[in-house]
């Protein structure tokens, strides 16, 4: 007899998600807009209409006799995970017990907004499964309703949020309804888990609860098809279910294997891949490329999420975690679909990044996929990236009809008067000067030159090569006492405050590590990071170059662990984003672990320097999780069995993730074509690892040399026309001279190179449009000419 009663309501709530280490994540590419992540061996989050809304905190089961026995699958060890072919995602997870087995199969229906899950309980005949759901419809658990309801004769557990509805339903072997006493709860309170934890069996049948964060639950046959249904509204979700259920799960998972089959078949493994890479590596490349795939939105097509996951979710509230859109995630990936062969997806990346610049020419931080801002920093980088994408396309013939020019245009004016300076770098934590993020704007300012041509392009260049020729100059320390200590001149650091673009004093400055419960108070000049790899697979400096080598043999000090599954790479030294010593979650603040994505960037340096990309590679396939997906983060220190933490395997970070088996990807494809594969072509034309040799200073506003080498210009360059007033040796030979107009800013080129050692220049400036000076003077005198 169906129940009436409703559920009692939980008097607190923390609403957390489920773990980050994913096992498996799928998606049917057919018409169907649902998306699902295992891990701990049962459903994790499943997103739907769109990769950024998570409907499902989890789908579990409880195997139980009705007489005092259960046990919660996902609390049992790690269960096995296979793949009947490794290009599909489609897990099958294999749990054991002393007193049973249960086996599900999982697929989403390509047709239908449908997750099917075949399941099959073995061992003793006394037990039975149970199904424990906790919905988070609209990515809210504070107004879920549930309910235990019928749909046209079939028991059904429904709930519902705002626009969204969810129904679960069972069909047995023969096909009818399955599903027997059911029970819908408040977590925490009156779910199922704490009816067993309670009673030892199930004696709940609740028919109603919420709102608040819900949990449906029921009794299901030994063997059958599970549905999970989304939609509009629970009818409308009851009614796909069913319609999925009805059709079966052999049929479905068929029509989904096929669809992924073809997929790979448009884009097939280059075919020295065999002869080149060990088996480990090839499975990592295929799984890899799904995981691209399977990250892409529907509704805006183009849209790579960072990962379907949320770091240390199990004790994490975030309400975007990874899956949203980071500008620098999504062109890295896009770099990837590139080399092996998926431009058409590449294109679409363009054009949604096109949709999404802000007015000015930067992207945001990162954002929800209709564009909507989340965290409200500024990354230079970001605003580089996807003019590299649109050079990359053109590169390869394949930017067909896309038209690009105004999203350059005002990229390329945010770059030229932003920089050189982030708001934040890579890493979304500090401001300043930071070499991966000039790496990225020079390598944007010259490929968008060449796409643009004109008074831009000269503005452009202009400046790339003024930032190339000073990067030594802003981030590069000498006599310190780690360079003692490693036995080499100088290295590049990991920021430097802005000051350092006016005083060479500024290196010394404190910069603060985040992440850390106690800052270690750490200079600019003590801090070391691997970012400064980006400028020789830009081909802005080689391999060779006494600046690099000396800057590898410190970062390969400071910041590489040697683990069972090969080297790895920290972020940088003092880093406090990663769980704690004893293993707990990172919490705002923790201790900085090792990166596979490092790995992937030191393998590309490998590379450039002459030497196999192919350790790297293994070793990046050896630090994968049981399911073969690449982590955020390893555990590189002692193990915490308990925990799950094993040296050279993952943390509790983000997993997969997409950054990192894009960066895997194109360093397999580096490694058999000999060089970077998103090595910007125009950057290393221009450069081809060597410093320019340039005959003069650039003065702006935030960036105003006090010195002029002999021999060379003085270049102005401000946002507005304005004229120079300037004079000589104490303002003599005063005279005036106009701004000209290069699009990307105002220029005035002082012919100073006749000026010989100690004389000097005075001068000031008027804005042309208001008629008012700028109400200071400045100097510069002459020094002796550059060697």
């Amino acid at each position: 007899m169906e129940s009436v009663s409703k559920a009692p309501a939980a008097q607190w709530r923390h609403p957390v998600w489920s773990t980050a280490r994913k096992s498996c994540v799928g998606t049917a590419l057919g018409t169907s807009k649902l998306w699902f992540t295992t891990g701990s061996g049962i459903i994790t989050e499943v997103f739907y209409p769109r990769i950024d809304i998570p409907q499902v905190r989890d789908l579990g089961f409880i195997i139980a006799d009705d007489q005092g026995f259960w046990q919660e699958l996902k609390t049992l060890p790690e269960p096995a995970l296979e793949l009947d072919d490794p290009q599909v995602p489609l897990p099958i997870i294999r749990h054991h017990h002393a007193r049973f087995d249960f086996t599900i199969k999982v697929c989403a229906d390509p047709d239908r907004d449908v997750l099917l899950i075949d399941f099959q309980l073995e061992g003793d005949s006394s037990l039975r499964p149970y199904l424990l759901c906790s919905a988070r419809l609209g990515e809210d658990a504070e107004n879920n309703r549930a309910w235990v309801g019928n749909w046209e004769g079939r028991k059904v557990l429904w709930a519902e949020q705002g626009p969204f509805g969810l129904a679960l339903a069972c069909r047995n072997a023969a096909g009818y309804a399955a599903l027997e006493r059911c029970s819908v709860g408040e977590v925490g309170a009156s779910d199922l888990w704490q009816d067993f934890h309670e009673h030892g069996r199930m004696l709940w049948e609740y028919g109603e609860a919420g709102p608040g964060e819900v949990a449906l639950a029921g009794q299901m046959p030994r063997q059958g098809t599970l549905a999970l249904g989304l939609g509009s509204s629970k009818e409308a979700a009851a009614t796909n279910a069913w319609s999925a259920l009805a059709n079966g799960f052999q049929a479905t998972s068929s029509s989904y294997t096929d669809l992924w089959q073809a997929w790979h078949k448009k884009h097939p493994r280059p075919r020295n891949f065999a002869s080149k890479l060990p088996n480990t590596a090839k499975t990592l490349y295929a799984r890899s490329k799904n995981i691209l795939k399977v990250h892409e939105d529907r509704t805006f097509p183009g849209a790579l999420v960072a990962s379907l996951s949320v770091p240390w979710g199990e004790a994490s509230t975030s309400r975007g975690g990874y899956h949203l859109v980071w500008s620098r995630d999504l062109v890295e990936s896009a770099g990837a679909l590139v080399a092996m062969g998926a431009t058409q997806e590449a294109r679409q990346v363009l054009t949604y990044l096109i949709s999404t610049q802000q007015t000015d020419g930067h992207w945001l931080q990162n954002q929800w996929l209709g564009g909507k801002p989340f965290w409200q920093g500024v990354q230079l980088d970001e605003t580089g990236f996807p003019v590299l994408l649109a050079a990359l396309l053109r590169q390869h013939d394949a930017l067909e009809d896309i038209a690009v020019t105004d999203m350059v245009q005002r990229a390329l004016h945010f770059i030229a008067h932003e920089g050189p300076v982030t708001g934040q770098d890579r890493w979304e934590e500090d401001g300043g000067v930071n070499t991966f993020t000039l790496a990225v704007a020079i390598a944007a300012l010259v490929e968008g030159a060449e796409l643009m041509g004109g008074k831009t392009a000269e503005c452009a260049l202009m400046l790339a090569d003024y930032w190339n020729a000073r990067l030594e100059d802003w981030t590069f320390v000498k006599d310190t006492d780690l360079a003692r200590q490693y036995q080499v001149p100088g290295y590049f650091v990991r920021i430097t405050p802005e000051d350092v673009l006016v005083q060479d004093g500024a290196k010394d400055e404190w910069v603060l590590i985040k992440n850390r419960a106690h800052d270690p108070h750490l200079p600019a000049s003590e801090q070391v990071a691997n970012d400064f790899l980006q400028l020789v697979r830009y081909g802005l400096r080689s391999a060779a170059d006494p600046h690099i080598v000396a800057s590898v043999r410190v970062m390969d000090a400071l910041l590489k662990t040697d683990t069972p599954s090969g080297p790895v790479w920290h972020r940088y030294n003092g880093d406090g984003y990663g769980e704690h010593q004893d293993g707990s979650p990172f919490d705002g603040t923790g201790i900085g672990r090792g990166w596979p994505l490092l790995v992937g960037e030191r393998g590309h340096y490998a590379l450039a320097a002459g030497e196999s990309a192919l350790p790297y590679i293994e070793a990046m396939a050896a630090m994968t999780g049981k399911g073969g997906l690449l982590p955020e983060q390893i555990w590189e220190a002692d193990p915490i069995p308990e925990k799950g933490l094993e040296p050279g395997h993952p943390s509790g970070s983000a997993m997969p993730l997409v950054w990192a088996h894009g960066e895997y990807i194109k360093l397999c494809h580096s490694f058999i074509k000999g060089e970077p594969v998103d090595r910007p072509a125009a950057t290393w034309k221009r450069y081809q690892g060597k410093k320019p040799d340039i005959d003069y200073r650039l003065w702006r506003l935030r960036q105003r040399p006090r010195q002029l080498p002999a021999g060379q210009e003085l270049r102005v360059l401000l946002r507005a026309p304005f004229t120079v007033h300037w004079g000589i040796n104490g303002w003599q030979d005063v005279q005036d001279l106009h701004s000209e107009d290069w699009e990307l800013g105002h220029v005035a080129i002082l012919p100073l190179k006749p000026l010989s050692e100690g004389e000097s220049v005075q001068f000031t400036i008027r804005w042309q449009e208001s008629g008012d000076w700028i109400g200071e003077n400045f100097h510069l005198d002459i020094t002796g000419a550059l060697a």
